[in-house]
């Protein structure tokens, strides 16, 4: 995903001068593309994340659209009171990119996993956050992102497995819905739509109707449009990369409870910090009851209890 975020960085780039690249001194081998193009808009803030933020906010009141990049974890939380009285405060359209949301950053520990930050950043109203699922999501993500006025916090996966049935689809405010059926829910946020839809053709085999809705966006958020979903369908799971509370399953609990849904709701996610221990993508997966098995496994015990 963050080569396709520094292609599609470019492409805006040739078109629109005001587009600047800051970076709290990360990215190398991925961003070179944008700041050999532009070398007068790439700018290396150091391990500063605050100033860097501030330095976004001042380009974006004179007239520039930056783009922050850094570590999802530096990017959302170190620099967290500056984007809520900056950009979020003054409605500036400011980009904050953090990489490696959940546990991507694997071996390199608890330090480096964004599990709280979707959390943190949906609770400012002022700020759209954006989950991006693949490679092709993210390309459509910054186009319609090109002239949106609002501050944005953008969060992209390490890699990104193409999501087979999304074909990129991204609108603000809507979920991305693959499959029709009515058994279940699966709602998944960001990356995690692979596994959802790995579960749900494993359920499928077993006869159990899916539909998988992909949430790419909060503030706007796709509210009506999950209630109706939530409502014609047994039972709803969330699947996120991040704490259970906060996030997504956070989200979908109150649109439940906003429109007085009756649907049973479980919500998969990381339950507490894991300390101690560390390790690549696929053993976190399992360690998390992330995968398309473990993910199943929960639809159906949630549909037997139903």
């Amino acid at each position: 995903m963050r080569n396709a975020f520094v292609a599609g960085l470019l492409e805006l780039a040739a078109d629109d001068d005001r587009i600047v690249l800051l970076t709290g001194d990360l990215g190398f081998t991925v961003l070179e593309p944008f700041a050999e193009a532009y070398p007068d808009r790439f700018f290396n803030a150091g391990v500063a994340e605050q100033n860097m933020v501030g330095m976004a906010t001042g380009l974006a009141e004179a007239g520039f659209t930056p783009f922050v990049y850094s570590i999802a974890t530096f990017a959302s939380m170190r620099p967290y009171e500056f984007i809520r009285n900056g950009p979020a405060l003054h409605h500036l359209p400011v980009r904050v990119v953090g990489i490696g949301g959940g546990t991507d950053y694997g071996h390199n520990g608890v330090t480096h996993y964004a599990l709280e930050d979707v959390g943190l950043m949906r609770l400012q109203p002022e700020l759209t956050t954006v989950v991006c699922a693949d490679r092709e999501q993210t390309r459509t993500a910054l186009r319609a992102l090109k002239n949106y006025e609002r501050p944005v916090y953008l969060r992209l996966g390490r890699g990104g497995t193409p999501v087979d049935g999304l074909d990129g689809r991204f609108t603000l405010g809507a979920a991305e819905t693959i499959g029709d059926g009515t058994d279940a829910l699966i709602v998944a946020l960001g990356p995690l739509a692979a596994a959802a839809l790995g579960a749900a053709a494993l359920l499928e085999r077993d006869g159990v109707g899916v539909t998988v809705a992909v949430v790419s966006s909060f503030n706007p958020s796709p509210d009506a449009q999950l209630a109706e979903l939530i409502d014609r369908s047994r039972v709803a799971l969330t699947v996120e990369g991040h704490y259970r509370t906060g996030g997504l399953g956070s989200y979908v609990a109150e649109v439940i409870a906003d429109n007085g849904l009756g649907t049973p709701l479980s919500r998969i996610g990381i339950e507490s910090m894991p300390r101690g221990f560390s390790g690549d993508e696929g053993y976190l997966a399992e360690a998390f009851g992330l995968t398309p098995a473990a993910i199943a496994a929960r639809t159906t015990t949630a549909l037997q209890a139903r």
